[in-house]
């Protein structure tokens, strides 16, 4: 067997004795700390389980174009549904792949009710006709995963030191729920297209879930590293609410995705966690000897940072989504971001 690229990190000894609990938050908070990505094991999510959710992933991607562009993104405002490949941008380049986005499930805030535009992400998500069972099973897949990363979150405030429940405020009702369901055809014969361009994540944790083909791959000081699927687990990467929340402590990574070669398509699940989209990013007290080592979240004119979580969430939206930005946002006033 290969030797996993990533640090490993068990959930259930998360959640075990104290002794085997310390031991695994230290190896969390060198992994966080130094990579910024690990790889997630011990999270109770069977293997069929996972299996089922890339093969219903598989049937919608193989449903009929005409049926795909009936629940396409450009019909919502809360940037839910299909996209083909090329629709999405990173660093203002095609990613090389479709994909099915759903988040939290809401009804639309009514337009008198709306003074912010990031209060436009809130609404129903959309589902295809020709798949009706989808809705019950994402939905239900979509909270599990979430409670992997609220669990996590608990054991990120210990390793920052900070008193149990510290980010609570933040996430108080429910967190910012977002999953896509992701296909990577093969790239064309002499083409070097992006799968994903190099990006880092908007919220607090992102877990992703791959099936057997590479692509995944992290930047690091010593340069890209492949994230090659590992048996049972999920990868796990560190968001940009998390290092400003640090100030910079812990640093969300960029990261990227290959095209698979010609004739192999590739499929994975990715779920994105952020903080409620009306919250603040808490701004943590870090002992001495942390802030010593806190370096302040990055600042890069390309990427702007807000500590307002809606703010931060639809910047992202609307830099990748032009098309829905243009039909939607048209006109919206920017805000002067918190870092650039």
């Amino acid at each position: 067997m290969t030797t996993p690229s990533l640090p490993i990190i068990d959930l259930a000894a998360l959640k075990g004795t104290p002794a085997a609990r310390s031991q695994m938050l230290a190896q969390l908070g060198q992994a966080a700390r130094e990579v910024g990505f690990f790889y997630l094991v011990g999270h109770d999510l069977s293997e069929s389980a996972r299996q089922e959710t890339l093969a219903l992933a598989a049937r919608f991607f193989a449903l009929p174009l005409e049926e795909k562009l009936a629940v396409q993104m450009v019909h919502s405002p809360h940037f839910r549904g299909y996209n083909q490949v090329g629709a999405e941008l990173t660093r203002a380049r095609p990613d090389l792949r479709e994909q099915f986005d759903i988040m939290n499930e809401a009804q639309a805030l009514p337009v008198a009710h709306i003074r912010e535009p990031w209060q436009r992400l809130i609404g129903p998500n959309q589902w295809p006709a020709a798949l009706p069972e989808m809705k019950t099973r994402l939905l239900a897949w979509q909270d599990r995963l979430s409670d992997i990363t609220l669990t996590l979150l608990d054991a990120f405030a210990e390793v920052l030191g900070q008193p149990a429940g510290v980010f609570d405020e933040s996430i108080r009702g429910a967190p910012y729920q977002h999953m896509k369901l992701i296909h990577y055809p093969g790239q064309p014969e002499g083409s070097s297209g992006q799968g994903v361009g190099a990006h880092k994540d908007p919220g607090y944790l992102t877990l992703v879930m791959q099936d057997d083909h590479s692509g995944l791959e992290v930047e690091t000081a010593d340069g890209w590293i492949p994230a090659p699927p590992l048996p049972g687990a999920l990868v796990v990467n560190i968001g940009e609410l998390l290092e400003l929340a640090s100030d910079g402590y812990l640093k969300a990574t960029l990261h990227r995705v290959v095209s698979p070669p010609p004739g192999v398509s590739r499929l994975s699940c990715a779920f994105f966690m952020a903080a409620r989209l009306d919250a603040t990013v808490p701004l943590l007290s870090l002992s001495p000897e942390l802030a010593a080592l806190a370096e302040g979240p990055q600042s890069d004119p390309a990427n702007p940072l807000f500590y307002q979580v809606g703010e931060n969430v639809l910047k992202g939206r609307l830099r990748s989504h032009p098309d829905v930005a243009a039909r939607h946002y048209a006109g919206e006033p920017q805000r002067e971001p918190a870092l650039a």
